[in-house]
């Protein structure tokens, strides 16, 4: 059966011109998979700067893979034709993490709204569409009577959010790439568009790629993960399985840096440290994490370790766990299988 979205071995390079230009890898052999039919949500999970929204950029066709394929139904994003992109446009949806730089300051709020409903004919007449637009406000907890005919400087960053939520309802994608959703906004909005976007997972049958630097929210609606540092991959499997038993040990600091409701408990002496290698760039050779890990070998700085297979629904990039079989970023889906 042929995928709905596939990101094959996907790299992506930045710099390197002619006129010196320092030359940055933001993301190294990353490879995701969305199966037809089966609605999923799958967490991109790291450190600012490793690579979580290079990748979302990528699967949305916003930019192009130095190497690899982003794939859609079977064909190359960046190959698909006029009509061809259209739908995948329809079909595959952004929500960015900042609610208000998305909007045109000078227009309503619903105006990114009708745009929608205008591009794609989704209705037949003014008062069908308006009729539309209240209803997908009210599906994302937004009172239309409190949203419609205000600017977007007039709205909370929370309901500047919940539109651009409503603006996926409309479109009823197969696939929505949520970018940070809850950064910006307060956390007692979170749970609420969280809430939402859940509820398009479940009703519509909407798979979700989360992207957050947060593993509690992560934990609470993925069912899969994907952990990056500085572009690489270092951790894929169940998100139950990696957040609560996780194994390379850049997830283990993360997950030890999480606040515990009794500040009395503390989860661990590890804690994650800054190398000068890593403020300059790093060596380019070995494990990228090596200079910051506290299970460090000598042969972590001398080649990168491939992607362990550890156990069922789980695969490791350490070589603690040098003894499971390896795997090619070809078979990273099959971990979620």
């Amino acid at each position: 059966m042929t995928a709905l979205l596939e990101a094959r071995g996907v790299s992506k390079v930045f710099g390197g011109s002619f006129f010196g230009k320092k030359r940055v890898v933001a993301l190294e052999n990353a490879s995701l998979l969305i199966e037809d039919g089966k609605p999923s949500i799958t967490a991109i999970a790291g450190e600012s700067g490793s690579g979580k929204t290079t990748l979302a950029r990528l699967i949305l066709g916003i930019i192009q893979p130095t190497t690899g394929q982003i794939l859609y139904k079977g064909r190359d994003v960046g190959k698909m034709t006029g009509d061809e992109r259209k739908a995948f446009r329809r079909e595959v949806q952004a929500i960015f993490q900042d609610p208000f730089e998305v909007y045109n300051p000078f227009y309503k709020a619903e105006h990114t709204l009708e745009l929608s409903i205008e591009k794609f004919r989704l209705a037949a007449s003014r008062d069908e569409a308006r009729e539309m637009m209240e209803n997908a406000l009210r599906t994302v907890g937004l009172r239309p009577e409190e949203t419609l005919g205000r600017y977007p400087h007039q709205l909370s960053g929370g309901q500047r959010q919940r539109v651009m939520v409503a603006r996926a309802f409309l479109l009823r994608p197969r696939i929505i790439v949520a970018d940070e959703p809850v950064s910006m906004v307060d956390a007692s909005l979170r749970a609420t568009i969280l809430e939402s976007l859940l509820k398009l997972h479940q009703e519509l049958g909407v798979s979700l790629v989360y992207i957050t630097h947060d593993l509690t929210t992560a934990y609470q609606v993925s069912g899969n993960i994907i952990m990056l540092y500085q572009g690489a991959v270092v951790e894929v499997g169940d998100v139950e399985r990696v957040i609560k038993q996780p194994q390379h040990p850049y997830t283990r600091l993360l997950v030890g840096s999480i606040p515990l409701p009794d500040p009395k408990l503390r989860r661990g002496r590890e804690r994650l440290r800054i190398s000068l290698d890593e403020v300059s760039g790093g060596t380019g050779v070995g494990c990228r994490f090596a200079d910051r890990c506290p299970s460090a070998t000598p042969r972590c700085r001398e080649s990168t370790p491939p992607l362990f297979r550890t156990e069922d629904r789980r695969a490791t990039a350490c070589y603690l766990y040098v003894d499971a079989p390896s795997i090619s970023s070809d078979e990273v889906a099959k971990v979620f299988a």
